[in-house]
């Protein structure tokens, strides 16, 4: 059956759609640039905020908000036909890009939002394709490091508000890169997507499942234990 996506009006949302069989999605840097315009345009047609992205090989993943319930599907949807379209046609292929739908979870807007877009921006680091987020090109991280103006991106309020000044800003954001995310946390980001549940407190889960009546909290893999 297929899980109920839980959207709600101005909740940051941690997306990730992975290319059909792990394939490679972007075969150039003319894809990732072709795949930021398209999501640029779909996601403004459908009141959609970009906050933060990485483009891997056969992967994305993408922070965004929407103050519309369905906004993020909408503008995912389209941004499928889109792209897979425009891709086709470039590379002389048919059949599906994406492996099925994406998968999501809703982000508290505070110490879990800054873990899920450093955990998104640290990707490639993770997976040995660059030194440092810096480094990468395809990612917000050049961005919310003042390195660059990314056009595609929306800094998030809670982002704007780690100070004042932009370069005090800058260098929060530097430290918790450099201070990377640990292995426990990290495994419970990949689970929170996986299970297409929601990150944060326990009040803000609460919060979220009082007002969707769904549950939003991890449940454990794997078949419940007996007792003896």
């Amino acid at each position: 059956m297929r899980r109920y996506r839980i959207e709600v009006p101005g909740v940051p949302m941690h997306v990730v759609q992975r290319g059909v069989d792990r394939a490679r999605v972007f075969r150039d840097d003319d894809d990732r640039h072709h795949y930021l315009v398209d999501l640029h345009a779909c996601a403004s047609a459908a009141a959609v905020a970009l906050h933060g992205y990485v483009l891997m090989d056969n992967h994305v993943h993408l922070l965004v908000s929407s103050p519309i319930t369905g906004g993020v599907s909408r503008a995912l949807r389209a941004l499928g036909a889109r792209f897979v379209r425009r891709h086709n046609t470039r590379h002389k292929r048919t059949g599906p890009l994406w492996e099925g739908r994406f998968r999501s979870c809703l982000v508290a807007d505070d110490r879990y939002l800054f873990r899920c877009l450093a955990y998104i921006e640290l990707n490639p680091v993770r997976a040995g394709m660059t030194r440092d987020a810096e480094s990468f090109a395809w990612s917000s991280a050049q961005h919310h490091l003042g390195l660059r103006r990314d056009p595609f991106v929306e800094s998030h309020p809670a982002f704007v508000a780690l100070a004042a000044e932009a370069a005090t800003r800058y260098r929060a954001w530097r430290s918790i890169l450099d201070h990377g995310i640990g292995r426990i946390e990290l495994e419970r980001i990949r689970e929170y997507f996986r299970q297409e549940r929601v990150y944060g407190s326990d009040a803000f889960q609460e919060q979220i499942s009082v007002l969707t009546g769904r549950s939003v909290r991890v449940t454990p893999r794997g078949r419940p234990r007996t007792l003896a």
